[in-house]
């Protein structure tokens, strides 16, 4: 059984999932760029074996970069419960925000999957409709197998058949490893 920081005592959680690997793209930049110009005045003077120090500094200097990115994927999470619906999310290594919206409170959920890259890539983005406003999942792994889920889990919410949705959702039916 999964736990949270801030779980209610009769709350279980449903469902987890988070952002697909594309959010990271920034942080796969941050480590190849330095490593790359790095390894340039290797290629320019070959016989200088002073020179293999700035590979070996660029590749230090992009993983504390690649570092600091995947903190913030890492840390932030979708979790689905039998009451709500919480979003945290990690904006490097100390800021954290959390929203949670009771189940009760979705009037309509959409589906997006904005083009060619993010087909072929498997993310899109997931708009969860309320009275006061929208929460936007953007760049979520299996876009329409989490749509469907969030879908079943809010219909069986409504009809108060809290018991049932964990006979027809599993989380190994969402996220295929």
């Amino acid at each position: 059984m999964q736990t949270f920081k801030g779980q209610y005592e009769n709350e279980e959680v449903l469902l987890v999932f988070r952002r697909h690997l594309i959010a990271m793209r920034k942080g796969f930049y941050f480590f190849f760029v330095p490593f790359v110009l790095g390894a340039v005045p290797v290629l320019i003077w070959p016989d200088n074996l002073n020179n293999l120090w700035f590979p070996v500094i660029g590749a230090l200097l992009g993983a504390t970069g690649f570092f600091y990115h995947w903190m913030s994927w890492y840390f932030s999470v979708f979790i689905i419960t039998n009451q709500r619906l919480r979003q945290v999310s990690q904006k490097g290594l100390f800021s954290r925000s959390i929203i949670d919206l009771g189940l009760n409170k979705i009037q309509n959920i959409t589906v997006d999957v904005p083009g060619f890259n993010a087909a072929v890539l498997g993310f899109g983005t997931i708009v969860v409709q309320t009275y006061v406003g929208d929460l936007v999942l953007d760049r979520v792994e299996h876009p329409e197998k989490i749509y469907e889920s969030l879908l079943d889990i809010v219909k069986t919410y409504a009809q108060g058949n809290v018991n049932t949705i964990n006979e027809t959702i599993t989380q190994e039916d969402i996220i295929e490893t």
